[in-house]
């Protein structure tokens, strides 16, 4: 493989960036808060910039145009689904989270019900959340990296862990919330000129491929061999010959091959195919076979229409429950501010998914061997060099690289001061030094799992870590901000059945996965189940224990609702004063957009 230098230089000089502004920003983290919360001083408009910069992941500058491409227009709910989120945080979170006066989840959960043991429990699933959502964060960083230089799939996630841990041990939120912003612009830019530059080409240039509303599988372009690195199963749509070396259907094939109309094979990591052009793409089974069913949205039965709306309600609900997003909040002034801050995001996100679903079109047409190997994590990457031969070609690639390690950087740097700080704070007395320790502890298990563990669907895997939160924190959030008679043992039912059952899933799918994929869609898109099975849980048991009701609920909600000017916010500061209101104030009060 040839590397791409303009990749390995975007790659450079976005890590020489993103250490630059860490080590500047760390330089005025001194104590705990900043740490924590950076103060609580962080401006509405750089927050914002800031919290859609770490909630762009992988799985949406890689995974939702990979999804669009291979699933076609039901992958659409993907973009939709995680911007709509903002918009419940808006309405019912976002203010009363930052009057609350908390500093994390499982403070809020402390302060809330007053209770230390479901404090624990939250800082379990802080845990694990972050590491559903940071390990393919990281894999995704190694087939980046392996796409466009040859090196192992390690290289990825060590390099981004590195520097991450660098930037969050030198100054914690305070560090990453300048870096975070910055990384948001970039991965915007990454998206809008390719897009705007391949969509220009494809008017200009786009010959000899069927349209995508045909009846007819995709073609190969031109002669194209594919070698596949992960056991695939496929299916041919249409006859199709062609060469292959390796193993189809655990037999040797070693020569000319043609499968038939609806026939399925088994292909084994290894196996090069060698297609002529012109030739029907086989697809994975299970995807849609030709391209007018992908253009077709829900036409597979009502197990994939409750699968996509499982989907939908994961995302919607588990934007309240992301803990990396949620402690964001805490580092605004006040509620109003919060408020502000939710508004922007929502219009930062807005804008930048238009750009992943035209990108998922043009892959259909350009680069339709992904389909083959079901890398389609893949297509943004190989989309610019595949419509743009030459240098042209490589620099718009090594811009979208840039994007995505960008991403990898802001959403990795974000888990990792969640994490981080709710070790810091439960485990230990909460000291600058604890922080640090817990930063390099949070980063080297999920390196060694991403290391470890057989790469998956980036979007696949964070999916998953929005049902687990939309199980767990979102019933308890929404139902302690809004009803007063939550008790600690309902939300700790509530978080441990909800839990539970994502959990049970997940297992269940990856056991379904290697035996033969006869999981059904509960398994794997279970919210539509584990979230109202958390909300009834919570309520049921709340109203059984009644006696379990903190005493002071009604002061507590009044601090939450109230408006800032009236005064009745009171910072749970176990860390000593968190706020410079010289700072976070013009002289007349207005709070610093």
């Amino acid at each position: 493989m040839e590397p791409n230098l303009w990749a390995i230089g975007g790659i450079a000089a976005i890590g020489a960036v993103t250490f630059y502004l860490g080590f500047h920003s760390s330089r005025q983290a001194n104590t705990t808060a900043d740490f924590l919360l950076a103060r609580r001083i962080v401006r509405s408009r750089r927050n914002a910039a800031a919290i859609a910069g770490e909630y762009i992941s992988a799985a949406s500058l890689l995974g939702i145009t990979g999804l669009i491409f291979s699933d076609g227009m039901d992958s659409l709910w993907y973009g939709v689904g995680a911007t709509a989120g903002f918009l419940a945080l808006l309405l019912f979170v976002s203010a009363p989270l930052r009057r609350s006066g908390a500093y994390t989840v499982p403070d809020f959960a402390e302060g809330r019900l007053g209770s230390a043991g479901l404090k624990k429990l939250c800082t379990v699933f802080v845990v694990l959340i972050g590491l559903l959502y940071l390990v393919p964060q990281l894999q995704a960083a190694g087939l980046t990296l392996a796409t466009i230089m040859p090196v192992p799939d390690w290289v990825g996630p060590v390099v981004v862990v590195a520097l991450v841990t660098v930037n969050v041990f030198g100054g914690g939120m305070r560090s990453i919330t300048v870096v975070q912003a910055f990384q948001y612009w970039v991965k915007l830019f990454a998206l809008l000129v390719p897009t705007f530059v391949l969509i220009a080409v494809f008017l200009t240039g786009h010959t000899g491929q069927p349209a995508l509303t045909a009846d007819l599988p995709p073609v190969f372009p031109t002669n194209m061999t594919v070698t596949v690195s992960t056991p695939v199963q496929l299916q041919a749509q249409t006859p199709v010959t062609f060469l292959a070396h390796g193993r189809i259907d655990g037999e040797p094939a070693n020569g000319r091959v043609t499968w038939f109309l609806g026939q399925q094979h088994t292909v084994a990591p290894g196996t090069s195919m060698a297609f002529s052009q012109g030739s029907a793409v086989p697809g994975v089974v299970g995807a849609p076979a030709t391209d007018s069913l992908w253009l077709r949205p829900q036409d597979r039965g009502v197990s994939e229409l409750l699968a996509t709306y499982s989907l939908i309600l994961a995302l919607f609900l588990g934007t309240m429950g992301l803990p990396h997003v949620l402690v964001r909040f805490y580092t605004n002034p006040n509620g109003k501010a919060a408020r502000r801050t939710t508004l922007h995001v929502l219009l930062l996100l807005g804008l930048f998914y238009l750009f992943p679903t035209v990108l998922g079109v043009l892959s259909r047409l350009y680069v339709p061997q992904l389909l083959v190997t079901n890398q389609t994590d893949a297509a943004v990457l190989l989309l610019p060099t595949t419509m743009l031969p030459g240098t042209a070609g490589e620099i718009l690639a090594a811009v979208i690289v840039a994007g995505a390690f960008a991403a990898f950087l802001s959403v990795s740097s974000g888990l990792l001061v969640s994490i981080a700080g709710v070790l810091s704070t439960e485990l230990g007395p909460g000291r600058v030094r604890d922080f640090r320790v817990a930063t390099v502890i949070a980063a080297i298990l999920p390196l060694a799992l991403a290391i470890l563990l057989p790469p998956t669907e980036v979007s696949i895997s964070v999916g998953m870590s929005f049902a687990l939160a939309a199980s767990t924190f979102c019933p308890v959030l929404l139902l302690g901000i809004w009803w007063s008679r939550l008790t600690w043992v309902g939300a700790a039912a509530g978080i441990v059945v909800g839990g539970g059952l994502v959990l049970a899933a997940a297992v269940l799918n990856v056991v379904s996965e290697r035996t033969g994929d006869w999981a059904p869609w509960l398994v794997v898109q279970p919210a539509l189940v584990s979230v109202p099975a958390a909300f009834i849980t919570v309520y049921l048991v709340s109203r059984a224990t009644q006696a379990r009701r903190p005493a002071d609920v009604n002061r507590l909600l009044l601090r939450m609702h109230a408006p800032d000017p009236l005064g009745f916010v009171r910072d749970r500061d176990r860390f000593g004063p968190t706020r410079e209101p010289e700072q976070a104030t013009f002289a007349d009060g207005r709070h610093r957009r």
